[in-house]
């Protein structure tokens, strides 16, 4: 697998206070196996679905307790200059570039609008294995801001994006494309989010039916938030783990509607 373009979502993460609880839950709805966690990374331990590489949990290192949520990795050819457009333009460094063995090179950002996503210079580990209309497997992404012209302002300028905005009332969503590929979205919190919910990025993961990945979430001590809902992309819905980390799933083979007009910003 060739190493993705600069700025393309590439790897997912999450911190997890028990992480044997969060394999149990991702393995019942999502299909999830594990790999053997690795000591000498801080017991990081990868996901696997039939064998492809998908996400991976971890436990927090000391003193970084807390709500757990997943993290999504954009690629970088150097994380060093990623972390340098990161603060020249309003973003905050987290985690300064750090190499990880010959995996390749890691960094945490904040964006102006508050949502933390990582970076990831590959080395021999080049991110996501399963194509994303894989069950199980990462299939989209968006930042949920409460700062949207500050987000909007900061991703192009970060990473080479050009943007397209939905044409609709409901809603203010922002697409990031690069060579045409739409890689990630945008969109604005509205007063529905209780404000001590912060800024965050959402993943989505495929299924291959909603509504039992919902049933086996709501089993397995999980929270719907949102949804089912059919979409002209799909059939998703947003739920919260019983750690508390939010993601959605998505059934990309069950769609509904016109897909939405958008222009070029």
């Amino acid at each position: 697998m060739a190493v993705r373009p600069e700025g393309t979502p590439c790897w997912a993460d999450a911190m997890f206070s028990d992480v044997e609880a969060a394999k149990r839950f991702y393995g019942e709805v999502l299909g999830w196996t594990f790999g053997d966690a690795s000591s000498e990374y801080g017991n990081y331990t990868q996901a696997y679905v039939d064998g492809k590489a998908v996400a991976a949990v971890v436990p927090p290192m000391p003193g970084q307790e807390g709500q757990s949520q997943w993290c999504l990795y954009l690629a970088s050819a150097d994380a060093a200059a990623t972390a340098a457009r990161i603060r020249e333009n309003g973003g905050e460094v987290l985690m300064e570039p750090m190499q990880v063995g010959d995996f390749g090179t890691m960094c945490l950002g904040r964006e102006p609008g508050g949502a933390v996503f990582g970076v990831w210079q590959a080395g021999v580990h080049e991110g996501f294995e399963a194509p994303p209309e894989q069950p199980g497997a990462y299939c989209w992404a968006e930042v949920f801001t409460r700062e949207p012209e500050r987000t909007d302002a900061f991703l192009p300028a970060v990473f080479p994006y050009t943007a397209k905005q939905m044409q609709d009332d409901a809603v203010d969503f922002r697409m990031f494309e690069i060579g045409g590929d739409t890689v990630l979205g945008r969109m604005r919190m509205t007063e529905e989010f209780p404000p001590e919910v912060p800024s965050y990025v959402n993943v989505y993961f495929t299924v291959g039916n909603c509504d039992d990945a919902v049933a086996r979430a709501t089993k397995n001590g999980g929270i719907l938030r949102f949804g089912p809902m059919d979409t002209p992309f799909g059939r998703f819905a947003a739920i919260s783990d019983p750690q508390g980390a939010n993601f959605s799933v998505i059934d990309v083979t069950t769609t509904a509607g016109e897909m939405p007009r958008t222009t070029d910003v």
